[in-house]
């Protein structure tokens, strides 16, 4: 047991650019980190460079002990060093690993998960992007307590953050992550002191947000409209993007818009035909709704604004997209 001085004798399991906050608000209230653990260092950029993870960088420059298993679940050296340890929480955000039952039971406190979502909506790997694709008005963290199931644990505290109309993931992420912090410090104090008490999610209410597939970033110009076409591209930054084809090419749009008013004289177009209005480049999307391609980056060319692109790359009427 940690003494007062030193809050809660913790481990603490995260990996990405996200769990960072969360570390580093938990050394800022005195709490006594015993044990860091992230994934294995991975190749990164064009290089494919050796890279330690956001979390292994933060947890060497606060002098930190830190480890990174390949696998946790029947790793005996690992689980040996936690016995040792002996931790009254262990605290896990992003970390990209199933917690295996061992671990689960091990603290007294039990293991702590910071999620980027309103629980029980979207339980999964990429909950802040998919709230974003769905067109979500705000979304939220919540601590829980985690167990076997896939994000099903008691939750703990919850926090509401609004989504702007035009933000992306990557703009909600960092956001996100900076609250989520001082939510994870309140829960554990709360926990300590006995005054949070686990309430069960109700499952029937529950959604779903699965890692994303290249695929997800393909538009459907027949099936979603221009709004749900822009909240998916919002919500896939910065991957998967949005992506179509144009004459056999992949089409990238890096930035769009839904036009509300529509191409003036045209009347109804297909889903999927692309004309040029007023200097403008447009796609026609389901239900008579239509989307402005702002930058836009062609198979083998380099990104571009669509002016940039029209003047190199002429269109005949019957353009068609995907």
């Amino acid at each position: 047991m940690a003494s007062a001085e030193n809050g809660l004798r913790l481990v603490f399991c995260g990996t990405p650019q996200f769990a960072v906050p969360t570390l580093e608000a938990l050394i800022a209230a005195g709490h006594d980190i015993a044990l860091v653990v992230s994934q294995p260092d991975r190749p990164v950029g064009r290089e494919h460079e050796i890279a330690p993870t956001p979390v292994k960088k933060t947890a060497l420059a606060a002098g930190l002990t830190i480890t990174q298993p390949e696998k946790i679940r029947s790793d005996a050296e690992f689980r040996a060093q936690l016995e040792a340890i002996r931790p009254d929480a262990i605290v896990v955000v992003a970390y990209g690993r199933i917690i295996p039952p061992w671990m689960l039971a091990l603290p007294r406190l039990g293991c702590i998960n910071l999620h980027g979502s309103l629980l029980p909506k979207y339980r999964g790997a990429a909950p802040i992007q998919w709230a974003v694709a769905m067109g979500d008005a705000f979304t939220g963290n919540t601590t829980m307590l985690l167990e076997e199931g896939l994000d099903t644990g008691p939750i703990l505290l919850q926090q509401t953050v609004e989504i702007a109309p035009d933000q992306t993931a990557a703009d909600l992420f960092p956001i996100l992550a900076a609250k989520g912090a001082p939510l994870v410090v309140e829960t554990l104090a709360g926990l300590a002191a006995g005054v949070i008490h686990p309430q069960p999610q109700n499952h029937e209410g529950a959604t779903f947000a699965p890692l994303l597939d290249r695929e997800d970033g393909r538009m459907d110009f027949v099936a979603r409209t221009a709004a749900e076409l822009y909240n998916r591209w919002r919500g896939f930054q910065p991957w998967p993007g949005a992506f179509t084809t144009l004459h056999g090419k992949k089409l990238i749009v890096h930035r769009m818009a839904v036009e509300h008013s529509g191409p003036a004289g045209l009347g109804d177009a297909e889903p999927g035909q692309i004309v040029v209005a007023e200097g403008r480049l447009l796609a026609a999307c389901a239900a008579g709704t239509w989307l402005a391609f702002e930058e836009v980056q062609l198979e083998g060319k380099k990104r571009m604004t669509a002016a940039e692109f029209l003047r190199g790359n002429p269109l005949p009427p019957d353009a068609r997209l995907g």
